[in-house]
């Protein structure tokens, strides 16, 4: 039987641990980037994703037989912890690394890239006219068939739902990060989606190991990050007010919520580009003086020494010691 093909359109963080999902449950996955050069970015974060998760799913084992099991294993890789042995787990192992060598692919020629695809995820910098380009340069490319979603964080479908040549085929999936540990997709339609191909997309999401999401209607940020984003904008007020670093902010909030992580770490987590792309949208943060404006100057001036978060080696933390 033959694999169906799954198209990660874009090579950040998310996107490389999408098709490595993917890849890891069964679907034959490729990578569209756009040049040599984002291969070489892409690649060396595939690696590093690949082997954090066969690392989590290695470290499984010692979990066998720990009460508290069912709560830390990773839900995104082991479909359900009852029964779970370590020589379950070493099946799974020897799966992963079998997935990674025979199901992973990257591809530069978009048409030989999104041929024969049952899935394209987009997962493109939230940068509106980025991803109309990326919708326009597709649309004629994509199979009859071929269900197109997009992965951004804060923008809506029905946005970007004309440009796509197929509105009926088409919403938002929405992950979070360390996907293969927070197993979100979040599932969220415009109201052109076509009620059976939004049904496809949460069972699809459930097939690669996540628990399916599903929004009524269309929210900016989605469940979670509605809830995540303005957290992390309460932080970086803080930070840029002068009111503390971003050291002490963190462990005021891990000191008093136990939480593992603080919101600098989350964002180096997600990546300073991101977050400063979010933060650019905002109005507020053209007009000179307003907390959102010294915001932007403070990620841009991060960014531009390389300090744009884990994958770099820097961000407001230093990950090469």
């Amino acid at each position: 039987m033959q694999k169906k093909k799954v198209v990660v359109c874009g090579g950040g963080v998310l996107g490389t641990q999408i098709g490595l999902i993917c890849a890891y449950h069964g679907f034959d996955t490729t990578f569209w980037l756009r040049s040599e050069s984002s291969v070489g970015r892409t690649t060396p974060k595939i690696e590093r994703y690949a082997a954090l998760m066969a690392e989590d799913l290695k470290g499984a084992k010692t979990l066998v037989g720990n009460p508290m099991a069912s709560y830390l294993y990773p839900r995104g890789l082991i479909r359900s912890w009852e029964g779970t042995t370590a020589e379950t787990i070493d099946g799974l192992l020897a799966g992963w690394d079998k997935a990674v060598k025979e199901n992973v692919h990257i591809e530069l020629d978009l048409a030989k890239a999104l041929s024969g695809a049952y899935i394209v995820i987009e997962s493109m910098t939230e940068e509106p006219k980025a991803k109309i380009g990326m919708y326009e340069a597709m649309r004629d490319l994509l199979d009859k068939d071929t269900i197109l979603c997009t992965n951004s964080s804060t923008l809506l479908p029905s946005m970007f739902a004309e440009y796509t040549g197929r509105p009926e085929k088409y919403c938002a999936l929405h992950f979070a990060n360390t996907i293969w540990k927070n197993n979100t997709a979040e599932v969220m339609g415009h109201p052109g989606t076509d009620p059976e191909i939004y049904k496809e997309v949460v069972a699809f999401a459930a097939a690669i190991g996540m628990v399916p999401l599903q929004l009524h209607k269309e929210q900016p940020g989605y469940i979670l990050n509605s809830m995540l984003v303005p957290f992390l904008s309460a932080a970086q007020m803080l930070w840029a007010k002068g009111v503390s670093d971003p050291e002490t902010i963190d462990l005021t909030w891990q000191l008093a919520t136990s939480a593992p992580a603080g919101p600098f770490k989350i964002l180096d987590i997600v990546g300073l580009e991101t977050a400063y792309n979010i933060n650019q949208m905002k109005p507020a943060a053209q007009q000179e003086g307003t907390i959102e404006n010294m915001i932007g100057k403070l990620l841009k001036e991060k960014i531009d020494r390389g300090e744009t978060g884990v994958n770099a080696g820097k961000g407001f933390y230093d990950y090469t010691k």
